[in-house]
């Protein structure tokens, strides 16, 4: 029963973090820098848990190291994969992005003695066959490699070391671990404005407001979902969950130009479906279902 309600959160999470492409490209589109989105996304959602944060110190400051780690490898996440997608180009960033599946797997195995069968095997091929098929690969050019690139690559890599930093921090509440999260992104984002300032305007207050209602309303819910069901359901597993968020990224673009289906693209979602399915209905118990306080 723990293990299914982890599932369904971790879906629901991936189904609002597959959506997010379009508030990040309509506050691109009216004027937003993507540092300064970035800035505002981990400077209100830090001070909106820094109350739990402060109150729950003595439960992580036993496990500072550890927590630290969650911030830096959290913080990195939301940076360059916020700034990738605001400014590459979508597909080409998802690329890399859906490297994730592979890092998670092997940092699970290596790091925290999750088991690689032959189910997990075939869930992977089945989700990285199906992501590149949605992503149609073989249409990308890959004759030159820019910072966004490395930005989108560098996303996927931190998000499978965030997922494996919370596992290691298991004792630490869990509002608190997603504050050092956004945190974690708040101190590297304003240090890079610090040291290399953009020099882009500032948009208007309906801009401002709209990219704040996004952070609290819309990542931060989202970000509380992934990430407590990836430390329920473990790094591998939950990776593999959460490349279902593709599936939801690539129908609502299709909804939405009003553009058909490809075979091989609804080959690709078939794919990832089923990869889905067959890791949430394993019977493995939940590594830690703790309520998120």
């Amino acid at each position: 029963m723990n293990t299914r309600i982890a599932v369904i959160v971790l879906l629901l999470s991936s189904t609002g973090f597959g959506l997010t492409w379009l508030p990040i490209k309509a506050l691109g589109e009216a004027g937003l820098n993507g540092l300064h989105l970035v800035f505002i996304i981990t400077g209100s959602v830090s001070i909106v848990l820094m109350p739990w944060m402060i109150r729950q110190r003595t439960q992580w400051l036993p496990i500072l190291p550890y927590m630290l780690l969650v911030a830096l490898f959290g913080g990195t996440t939301l940076l360059a994969f916020q700034v990738a997608i605001l400014h590459g180009d979508v597909i080409r960033v998802m690329i890399l992005f859906y490297m994730l599946p592979i890092w998670s797997v092997l940092g699970g195995c290596l790091l925290l003695g999750e088991v690689l069968d032959r189910r997990r095997i075939i869930t992977l091929m089945l989700c990285m066959g199906g992501a590149f098929l949605i992503l149609e690969v073989w249409n990308v050019s890959w004759t030159s490699f820019g910072w966004i690139d490395a930005l989108a690559l560098l996303s996927g890599f931190a998000l499978a070391a965030t997922s494996i930093a919370f596992r290691f921090t298991l004792d630490a509440p869990f509002t608190s671990k997603i504050g050092f999260m956004f945190m974690g992104g708040f101190i590297i984002v304003s240090t890079i404005l610090l040291l290399y300032p953009t020099g882009a305007a500032i948009p208007g207050a309906s801009v401002l407001g709209g990219a704040l209602a996004y952070s609290l309303a819309w990542i931060l819910v989202v970000s509380f979902g992934s990430m407590w069901g990836v430390t329920c359901l473990g790094a591998g597993r939950g990776s593999v969950l959460i490349v279902v968020e593709l599936v939801v990224a690539v129908l609502s673009v299709l909804i939405i130009t009003q553009v058909g289906l490809k075979l091989y693209e609804a080959i690709g979602c078939v794919m990832v479906i089923m990869a889905a399915i067959l890791e949430g209905t394993r019977d493995d118990e939940v590594i830690a279902f703790a309520s998120p306080q």
